[in-house]
């Protein structure tokens, strides 16, 4: 065994996933995972757990793992994490426990994220689950939204006696991890209905089909239902535009309707009623996750794809892994290339992406280059669908329908980083609401956050 490299992962050969919407990456099995966790030193002063968004006690769980003790290593990750076998799948930990292992200094980090999945999956396969609180405290609190920040706040206050119910706007809970990440990254059945049933056993009630703000309204569940705290955890799902011409015309989609269409409606499945748009030739707009989720959704629907994007592929937004897999599965990358025009037929329908070329010029605020229109660069790109995946913010309606409630400029609730607490008294949020989109580990620290803040409140009160 080479201590300095991590146990190799096993996967579908990029050929044959490309076709199907099978999960791409196969984890860990016992001997794998044990292997992995004897590379871990069990660092004194470990920069793994300062690195985790939700403070998960990593050297300790790896302990257990070595020990052959799966279950042990369960309940210690499941005292800080409720969605441990999303996290294993999802989180982007090369920046956060993996980016700060002392193993990685000399070698290659720790497989702290495989190592997570496989004790996660093992528990589910066993049947274990995470412990309840002894006793109710008596007080009632809502959360709006069961995306990965109203789960884990959910969870966490349930841990902690309080009666909790999730009131969820669509027909299935999960939030973004049903309807925003595809089934090849993180399966619905298998993993993300697991791990809600398991916030459900904690005693948590979920209500779906209630828009809040539409239904009823934050006061209402205040002042008539007798709720003593509200988590907003209602995630980012309003997409952004170019604003450029031909952005109106037919098989122009954002990536969160298409993601939703493919992802909660079943559209993928030969038999599903929801309908699709199977391009033949497919430009995706933007770096980011959801760009390579969309990217390699539509080449599993039959199509030649292109991810167009302003920068370079070292200013990617995109996890590492997720390019990686694009480029093995066969996703073409015009880079350094931006949409000027969204060009149409006589019917309305695209026919094709007028595009400019772009160099690098001085960092912005960000600190990345910023890109820059290299004269006479026009070109076009023959596709027949175009899928901006450009971010998404806050849908206004809570905050509109909220007296008290304070937003910035971007619609964003305004509320505490440390815990949760929002200008109007009683409301916690967190998550995408509040950030605008991020990831789901940070969703579910902001989460954690307010569960701690609400806690603190209604003791105090």
């Amino acid at each position: 065994m080479d201590v300095l490299k991590k146990v190799p992962v096993r996967e579908q050969d990029a050929k044959v996933r490309a076709t199907n919407f099978e999960e791409v990456c196969f984890g860990y099995n016992e001997e794998e995972a044990r292997e992995e966790a004897l590379r871990c030193i069990n660092c004194k002063n470990a920069r793994c757990i300062v690195g985790c968004p939700v403070s998960i006690n990593i050297p300790a769980f790896i302990e257990k793992v070595k020990d052959g003790d799966v279950e042990a290593a369960y309940h210690i990750i499941n005292e800080s994490s409720s969605l441990p076998a999303v996290c294993g799948r999802v989180c982007p930990q090369e920046s956060q426990c993996e980016g700060v292992c002392i193993r990685g200094i000399k070698g290659e980090p720790v497989s702290i994220g495989k190592l997570e999945r496989f004790v996660a999956d093992w528990a589910c396969e066993k049947g274990v689950k995470p412990e309840a609180a002894k006793e109710k405290n008596g007080k009632k609190v809502a959360v709006i939204g069961s995306g990965p920040a109203g789960l884990t706040c959910a969870g966490d206050l349930a841990k902690l006696g309080y009666d909790v119910t999730i009131f969820e706007a669509l027909h299935e809970p999960g939030g973004v991890l049903v309807y925003g990440i595809p089934e090849f990254r993180l399966p619905k059945e298998k993993v993300v209905a697991k791990e809600i049933e398991n916030v459900k056993s904690l005693g948590v009630k979920i209500e779906t089909n209630v828009v809040v703000g539409k239904a009823v309204t934050i006061d209402e569940l205040m002042d008539e239902e007798g709720f003593d705290a509200v988590f907003i955890g209602s995630g980012a799902g309003l997409p952004k535009f170019m604003g450029i011409p031909g952005e109106q015309a037919n098989g122009v989609f954002s990536a969160n309707e298409y993601l939703t269409r493919s992802n909660l409606m079943k559209a993928f499945q030969e038999d599903s009623t929801t309908p699709i748009m199977k391009g033949n030739k497919v430009a995706v707009v933007g770096g980011g996750n959801v760009a390579m989720d969309a990217a390699r959704t539509a080449l599993r629907l039959g199509a030649e794809v292109h991810v167009v994007y302003r920068r370079s592929e070292e200013e990617l937004p995109a996890r590492v892994e997720e390019v990686h897999h694009a480029k093995e599965e066969g996703i073409i990358f015009d880079l350094l290339t931006n949409p000027v025009e969204i060009l149409t037929n006589e019917k309305g329908w695209v026919n094709g992406i007028k595009c400019v070329k772009m160099e690098l010029g001085e960092p912005d605020e960000s600190g990345r280059r910023r890109p820059v229109v290299k004269p006479d660069s026009e070109f076009i790109i023959e596709v027949d669908t175009v899928i901006m995946s450009l971010g998404t913010s806050p849908n206004p309606l809570i905050s509109s329908t909220t007296e008290g409630l304070e937003t910035n400029k971007w619609k964003c609730i305004v509320a505490d980083e440390n815990s949760g607490k929002t200008t109007k008294e009683g409301v916690y949020a967190g998550g995408d609401a509040v950030t605008g989109a991020a990831t789901v580990i940070l969703a579910m620290g902001a989460g954690k956050a307010a569960a701690k803040g609400i806690d603190e409140y209604l003791r105090n009160k």
